[in-house]
């Protein structure tokens, strides 16, 4: 009599990234992060919303010190981000990434009518990495126009007000960490730990 032997599951391997991949998501996360506290000490010294007695944030939370110095340190980042956003826009141009990273017609055909929980997950996944691209345009413009408001007033203008300004590009910071935070969920439901995991480690 023969006792069968449990199957040995497979070991998935970790879908393997390309080393510029890896290196625009690590830029993207530490310049973000560095520009969100540095904003948030050039929000200390006068509140977007109730003026200067209105909301602060913790001291835990800032960098620069000073209004002066989280300046400095916002609008290096702010280059640094930018100019990272351009070169992976570039790299997925050039590697022909975006046909597997933008949404398309037959993700909105699978939305509505597929009964493939997985297939609607990458869907979504390529509708909210879509959708962020105005969003994130909407952030450079605004931070832009409050860095240089003489030298591009046009563009300042287009917002009707300096609070109106400020405000805007105040608003696009949770939009952009809730697209970070969905982006790795639906990242999590493709393809576990090990996908997110592969994006930052070997």
């Amino acid at each position: 009599m023969t006792t069968s032997q449990p199957a040995t599951p497979k070991k998935v391997p970790v879908p393997k990234q390309a080393i510029l991949a890896k290196a625009f998501h690590w830029v993207n996360i530490i310049s973000l992060l560095l520009m969100m506290s540095s904003g948030l000490q050039i929000y200390n010294a006068n509140p977007v919303f109730g003026g200067r007695a209105g909301w602060h944030f913790p001291k835990g939370l800032l960098l620069g010190g000073w209004l002066a110095g989280g300046r400095d340190w916002h609008f290096t980042f702010m280059w640094v981000y930018s100019l990272n956003l351009l070169a992976y826009g570039l790299f997925i141009l050039i590697t022909r990434r975006w046909q597997q990273r933008y949404v398309s017609g037959s993700d909105v055909k699978a939305l509505r009518v597929s009964q493939n929980a997985k297939r609607k997950t990458y869907a979504w996944h390529r509708v909210v990495y879509t959708a962020i691209i105005p969003i994130l345009l909407l952030a450079i413009a605004s931070g832009l126009a409050m860095y240089k408001p003489a030298q591009l007033h046009w563009l300042a203008s287009l917002f009707g007000s300096w609070q109106m300004l400020r405000t805007v590009h105040f608003i696009t910071v949770p939009i952009v960490l809730g697209f970070t935070l969905i982006h790795s969920l639906l990242a999590f439901r493709v393809g576990s730990m090990r996908l997110i995991r592969s994006i930052f480690v070997r």
